[in-house]
């Protein structure tokens, strides 16, 4: 063997070993920390938190202090929450890429949840948009919980008074999911013929309702026992996927939303439009290591090579798209659907429930 050929051997023994210690890294598990003594008084809270990766049974309600208020930030005391997917791929840490940002072997934040709606009970000095007594929803870190924190310029917006505590909170990061991957990326425009797989789902329920708000003819996909739901908010047309695959049909489609991840990009091109958009907003969650990321990759390496625009996207939460969201929610243009409540120290039942894949719509977490 030549010097050469050793050397290579070598790098590419070390790029292995490399590879596998940094896949160890990931997918360890440490013990669940013990929670420290709780405060007592009036600067005390109720609040979920986890604090290794695991199961549902990781979430405990503890006694903490309630956040400190900055200059720019604002206290509000939460009425309600909402579970999303998001939460429990952070409660189980996977796929296991994610723990590069959230913690290895254990969450760097142990707070949970993200959607709330609430009533502002102090700002920072620097706050101007809202006042104390103000009702308002958006996103915060630590949802799950009887206070939060948020910037005042930051994902929160004032609640439409013709809705409610709970049905506020089942908005922020599933409506705006939906309206960013119909209008942004989707690019939808009225009498454009949209297909949302998963209609029935968080996403899928406002993501019908947004395309038809958009002026979009709409389809939606889902199970037979959601056939009425998804028709009774507005859906055009309904497919039962437990007895047609729409994507062996003739219709062709101008959009897609992909909130499930059933099928593959290719077998999604079929009933494309030439110049149509797949938009991957979810996927399977097979798989530790990248999960739904899978299809996004997918998605990646095929678009260069189509005509179709093919790609996946992450919401970003902003106090502008919930704006645009509270007028269709007060014009009564969308109107969340909620499958179950829980309380909070229900929470894991929730985040169990949810993780099954059978909620209708959203999951809320109720505090009063």
């Amino acid at each position: 063997m030549t010097r050469r050929s050793k050397v290579l051997n070598t790098l590419l023994l070390l790029l292995v070993a490399a590879v596998v210690g940094f896949a160890l890294l990931l997918s360890h598990n440490s013990p669940c920390a013990a929670a420290p003594a709780s405060p007592t008084g009036p600067a005390a809270m109720k609040a979920m938190v986890y604090r290794c990766y695991g199961s549902p049974e990781v979430a405990k309600l503890e006694t903490l202090p309630r956040p400190t208020l900055s200059d720019d930030h604002m206290l509000v005391k939460v009425h309600a929450a909402s579970v999303n997917p998001l939460d429990w791929h952070y409660m189980r840490g996977k796929p296991y890429i994610m723990r590069a940002m959230a913690g290895f072997g254990a969450p760097k934040d142990d707070r949970l949840g993200v959607d709330f709606a609430g009533t502002v009970e102090a700002v920072g000095k620097s706050v101007t948009r809202f006042k104390p007594g103000d009702e308002v929803f958006g996103g915060a870190d630590g949802a799950f919980a009887e206070y939060v924190t948020v910037r005042g310029n930051g994902s929160v917006a004032l609640k439409p008074p013709n809705i409610s505590f709970e049905q506020a909170a089942a908005v922020p990061i599933a409506a705006i999911t939906a309206l960013q991957a119909l209008r942004d990326h989707g690019k939808v425009k009225s009498g454009q013929k949209v297909l949302i797989n998963g209609a029935s789902g968080g996403v899928g329920t406002f993501a019908v309702q947004i395309a038809k708000a958009l002026g979009a003819e709409v389809t939606g996909v889902c199970s037979t026992r959601n056939l009425a739901l998804v028709q009774s908010i507005g859906a055009d047309h309904v497919i039962d996927y437990t007895r047609e695959d729409f994507t062996r049909g003739s219709e062709r489609y101008d959009v897609i939303i992909d909130n499930v991840g059933s099928h593959s990009a290719l077998d999604y091109r079929r009933v494309l439009q030439p110049k149509g958009t797949l938009v991957i907003v979810g996927g399977s969650n097979d798989g530790p290591w990248l999960g739904s990321l899978s299809g996004a990759l997918e998605a990646k390496l095929l678009s260069p090579f189509v005509s179709q625009n093919i790609g996946f996207f992450l919401a970003h939460l902003n106090h502008e798209d919930l704006d645009y969201l509270r007028a269709l929610l007060q014009d009564g243009k969308i109107t969340p659907v909620i499958d179950r409540r829980y309380n909070l120290d229900q929470t894991p039942e929730a985040m169990k429930y949810l993780e099954a894949g059978h909620a209708r719509g959203k999951v809320v977490i109720y505090l009063e």
